[in-house]
């Protein structure tokens, strides 16, 4: 019997999840497929009898929104929502806006998996004269964060991601676990990664085979001391969720007419 349930996701697909380009710390709304996503998910907790009493997310708002549309399916719009940039997704550094596919093409597809899932490869670091660097490091949300802007990633590996969630994690959402309450996070691929990476005691090499598809919640069965019981379960029709799960592989791979 699970001392503690905890339902993890990734947010519904984003504007540039479906452009296939590193979105990262770039702003971006949910697409339209990714409302729906959100909104089925948000259907399918309520069926299964999910009761949250906190949700934390990213400061990004692909999250939270992802998060807003589950609590409305539910009619649970009243549960407290909690957000840190420390949820937020990697920080891909040069990466940021290019196309993930043409980056196969012209980088190879094993170095793209690398940049993707690797656990302590940090890309190139992002620059003053990246197009989209102002738009980040000016953004008021991070002049409010618990660490300075010049203290703020320029890019991460996965390993960098884990090390800033931890604090947040063992400080701030373990608490409120231990003290009896259901919680919803809705974060990104990569902050959900980690976080199953600590929980599960994933080793550096197999989290590099770890996809989560967008939209689709995790349950996690913890005992007492948050050990495990079991595997992650993906809640949902399986056969669609496998299927999901190839797409986002897919999205580093060369394009077949272009091969």
């Amino acid at each position: 019997m699970a001392k503690y349930r905890l339902v993890l996701l990734r947010h519904g697909e984003g504007a540039w999840n479906k452009e296939n380009r590193f979105c990262s710390w770039v702003d971006q709304k949910l697409s339209s497929d990714g409302i729906k996503e959100a909104q089925n998910c948000g259907k399918h907790l309520k069926a299964l009898g999910f009761e949250f009493d906190l949700v934390f997310t990213s400061v990004l708002r692909r999250s939270i929104q992802t998060a807003w549309l589950i609590l409305e399916e539910m009619g649970q719009e009243w549960v407290p929502i909690q957000s840190s940039w420390r949820l937020n997704e990697r920080h891909y550094g040069a990466l940021i806006g290019l196309n993930r596919a043409e980056m196969a093409l012209n980088h190879g597809e094993e170095q793209v998996k690398i940049w993707r899932r690797s656990y302590d490869v940090t890309p190139p670091p992002i620059t003053e004269s990246h197009p989209y660097y102002e738009e980040i490091y000016n953004d008021r949300r991070y002049k409010c964060s618990d660490v300075s802007q010049e203290n703020l990633p320029k890019a991460e590996s996965l390993k960098d991601v884990l090390d800033r969630l931890l604090p947040y994690w063992n400080e701030k959402i373990v608490p409120e676990l231990k003290s009896g309450k259901m919680i919803l996070i809705s974060a990104h691929g990569n902050s959900s990664r980690a976080l199953l990476k600590h929980v599960e005691g994933i080793s550096d090499e197999d989290i590099i085979n770890v996809t989560l598809p967008t939209g689709v919640p995790i349950l996690l069965e913890l005992d007492e001391n948050l050990h495990p019981l079991g595997p992650h379960q993906f809640l949902g029709d399986q056969e669609a969720i496998q299927a999901a799960i190839k797409k986002v592989e897919d999205q580093g791979k060369v394009k077949s007419a272009e091969k």
